[in-house]
């Protein structure tokens, strides 16, 4: 995700605020003031919305962690307006470990819920006057900051724990439908059971909560979104990546300038390609650099100063899966596929979209 604040790395993941977060405390402070709140109760309500992310943060950390034991690193934990995303480098699909990986981010809530417990005076608003409730939370303060962040843990752990995929719920009911069904039917079956509850959700949410609203329409894409994924992944899972790689390609020089690289842009069809010398591959050239490199840079700049050199290769007999999880994580949707030390093809994900639409699909 792009413009997002840096936090640092905790346990050898970043973390990070996306920018659209701080509309959220925009729209909090907005709401205070708007009923006649001063500057204080504005803190106090801030003040609670950065608590709250702070668990947030440790529910995804639940997750990754949990993620970890099972060999699976996380790429980033990023904040949203509507909760914490942890970017897992592919998802499990033993069942087993996909449910204890969805099960463990709630988990972490119930835990700062029965800490929480044992500081808050819950009796103190059990069995008290509806006005006088009322009264007493009608705004945050510090009389009643932590039984708000109390309460907010189990809101947490009730909300992620419905069947709506891809929320952790939804994740769980995957997880034990897998077992019985098979993990395409299991996520189709998931996401059509989240999708129903989004559509419940929206409706709702456009008479009472717009932000439920806004969340249903997350979980309805996000549902969809990786419905198509795994259906998808089980079309590439006989294939490796020989039987989708391009096998005409152009392979420029580091010398080559950028003005033989625009040429053949717009003379062909390709948009990346690979640079070699006598010793190999020794970068990348992306189309997606080139508007930036071309105003920096004259045309007559050699492609060896703008050229990619952190880049990935690879093997023809590499699973056609892995490399489709490959492009799908990475910034760089453009790979050279190498056998024996020789530029044998490359790759990118339009060529791998276009193999599930033809070959694949005839096959099936």
């Amino acid at each position: 995700m792009t413009r997002s604040l840096y936090l640092g790395h905790y346990a050898g993941i970043k973390v990070q605020i996306h920018w659209s977060f701080w509309l959220l405390i925009l729209f909090v402070a907005f709401l205070v003031y708007s009923a006649g709140g001063t500057f204080v109760d504005a803190l106090w309500h801030i003040g609670f919305i950065a608590a709250l992310f702070l668990c947030v943060v440790l529910h995804e950390f639940g997750h990754a962690l949990t993620a970890r034991k099972y060999g699976i690193d996380t790429r980033s934990i990023t904040l949203l307006p509507i909760g914490g995303l942890a970017s897992l480098k592919e998802i499990p699909e033993d069942p087993k470990e996909e449910f204890m990986i969805a099960i463990a981010g709630p988990a972490v809530n119930v835990v700062i819920a029965i800490i929480l417990y044992f500081f808050v005076p819950v009796e103190q608003y059990i069995g008290i006057e509806p006005e006088l409730l009322e009264e007493q939370l009608g705004t945050i303060s510090g009389g009643n900051f932590l039984f708000y962040l109390f309460m907010a843990n189990i809101a947490l752990v009730t909300f992620n724990m419905l069947p709506a995929f891809p929320l952790d719920g939804g994740r769980v009911l995957r997880a034990l439908l897998s077992a019985k069904m098979g993990r395409v039917r299991a996520t189709q079956t998931a996401a059509t059971f989240g999708k129903l509850l989004a559509v419940l959700f929206f409706i709702i949410g456009l008479f009472y909560n717009l932000i439920l609203a806004i969340i249903a329409v997350f979980i309805y894409f996000g549902a969809e979104s990786e419905n198509v994924l795994v259906i998808q992944l089980n079309l590439l899972s006989p294939y490796k990546v020989r039987d989708a790689m391009i096998r005409r390609f152009t392979i420029l020089h580091p010398e080559d300038t950028l003005h033989k690289v625009v040429d053949m842009i717009l003379e062909g069809t390709e948009r990346d390609f690979v640079v070699a010398s006598e010793d190999g591959i020794v970068g990348i050239i992306l189309i997606s650099n080139l508007p930036n490199t071309l105003e920096e840079y004259h045309q007559g700049t050699r492609v060896k100063e703008v050229m990619e050199k952190n880049f990935k290769v690879l093997h023809p007999d590499d699973p056609l899966t892995e490399a489709y999880r490959e492009l799908a994580s990475r910034n760089t949707s453009f790979f050279p596929v190498v056998e024996f030390g020789r530029i044998t093809g490359v790759i990118d994900m339009q060529n791998i979209h276009e193999f599930i639409q033809f070959r694949a699909r005839l096959d099936y």
